[in-house]
């Protein structure tokens, strides 16, 4: 995840998950023994701690439709700039597209054959629908009679005749509220290209403003976090009992392996086809990059190593990494992109929700253009993940389920955000100027 990382933060929330998990096992345990005891802190659980996971979640919730249309519409303005770039930012932003596109059906892939969260039974599903909200057990009910996907039904999800009531509305469809606005911002993002000029870099500064204060949002929600992971942990497993514990271990390991399989494997592809480049010397250069990416949690803070080593190291010419690399810390997120489609999707096996093709289609696309749209702090993805899961109405409180285990999640989906990041101006160089020309054979 791109954005300013700061470790003892993230240890805290660790730190949480672990009390709250060892603290819902000892818990379970006794009330093995004593029924009353495990009564009493389901007690406990429903109307203190899960409050307190309230306040936090909702802070997050604040912000994802300002946060989705503005960081969206920024982005699309921005685009004005690299028109005249031609052949490069055509090559670029392709590259971009696929790579995420890559990243998130992995990850799709990986949550339909391992399915960790169906090794909840249908009791214990059944009693978090009736936990965590109605929109769950709307959408099991309504499955059967959803209408086919025509033409005419993908106009109404994106084109809604009120578009106000659809964001603002409380009827949860399938699929809806956070269509309309993105492509809403993608349209606000076009029109401002066709401005020029003044008027289209003071609406983009208009826009980037607000994007900061809802940013701004996040902090303070994040400054919560250390308190509330523990609390909605502990909550989950009183009331869910061992099956939560096994369910998430199985959606980290699976996460961290497709992870590494996009990084190591699909982007291995690219440099052996692509590029000028050698595959297992292209790593070997760059493993200082990968390293800080790693321990920070931060692309944005592995950006001056990563120029120094596509200049340096792997002899890429100063122009083409200067347009990529920047670009990609901020747009070209795979591991994010993965991420968040492996989330919904874990989320909604835990509530019992079945995604059909056509969903996970758009929810592919959605994961793309939310992960281009995360704000750059740590935690800047959690907003856009809560939007997926109200647009294919899944209880947005399910992250709390996978908030305390996504700080090894983050060190690696940075680490694939950033390898990913060199990869593609690797290869656009390398296209860019011919396969053979300049620079290092890696």
């Amino acid at each position: 995840m791109a954005g300013a990382s700061d470790p003892q933060l993230a240890n805290r929330i660790l730190l949480g998950l672990v009390i709250g998990a060892v603290a819902g096992a000892v818990t379970l345990l006794v009330g093995a023994a004593s029924p009353a005891v495990l009564e009493g802190a389901r007690w406990v659980a429903t109307h203190v701690f899960d409050p307190l996971g309230q306040v936090f979640l909702r802070l997050l919730f604040f912000v994802v439709m300002p946060l989705v249309f503005a960081s969206l519409a920024a982005g699309v303005a921005q685009l004005g700039d690299l028109a005249r770039l031609g052949p490069l930012s055509a090559r670029t932003f392709t590259l971009f597209f696929l790579n995420m596109s890559i990243a998130c059906m992995l990850g799709l892939v990986m949550m339909n054959t391992l399915q960790p969260g169906s090794v909840i039974d249908a009791d214990t599903k059944s009693r978090l629908i009736s936990e965590y909200g109605s929109a769950s057990g709307k959408l099991i009910e309504k499955q059967a009679a959803q209408p086919d996907m025509t033409f005419a039904t993908i106009v109404d999800m994106f084109m809604p005749r009120n578009l106000v009531g659809a964001i603002a509305g409380h009827d949860r469809a399938v699929l809806g509220e956070v269509l309309p606005l993105i492509l809403f911002a993608i349209l606000v993002g076009a029109a401002a290209i066709q401005m020029g000029g003044r008027r289209r870099e003071q609406l983009q500064s208009g826009l980037e403003l607000i994007g900061e204060l809802m940013t701004g949002i996040v902090r303070f929600a994040l400054r919560l976090a250390p308190y509330a992971v523990p609390a909605m942990i502990y909550s989950v497993v009183v009331k869910v009992g061992w099956d939560i514990l096994v369910a998430l271990g199985l959606f980290v390991v699976g996460c961290l392996v497709v992870m590494v399989l996009h990084l190591f494997g699909t982007m291995s592809v690219w440099l052996r086809f692509l590029s000028r480049y050698r595959p297992v010397d292209f790593w070997r250069r760059i493993r200082p990059v990968l390293l800080t990416a790693f321990s920070t949690s931060s692309s944005s803070a592995t950006l001056p190593a990563a120029l120094a080593s596509a200049r340096d190291d792997l002899g890429i010419r100063p122009t083409t990494a200067g347009f990529v690399l920047p670009l990609g810390t901020t747009m070209n997120m795979a591991g994010t992109a993965l991420y968040e489609g492996c989330v919904v999707l874990f989320v909604a096996q835990v509530f019992g929700i079945h995604l059909d093709f056509g969903q996970q289609l758009t929810l592919l696309l959605l994961a793309v253009l939310g992960a281009v749209a995360a704000a750059g702090i740590p935690g800047g993805s959690l907003p856009i993940i809560a939007g997926l899961l109200i647009t294919f109405g899944i209880p947005p409180e399910g992250i709390g389920i996978i908030l305390g285990a996504d700080r090894l999640l983050d060190m690696t989906r940075t680490m694939v955000n950033v390898g990913a990041d060199m990869v593609t101006t690797a290869v656009v160089d390398s296209l860019e100027h011919g396969r053979a020309a300049g620079g290092p054979a890696a």
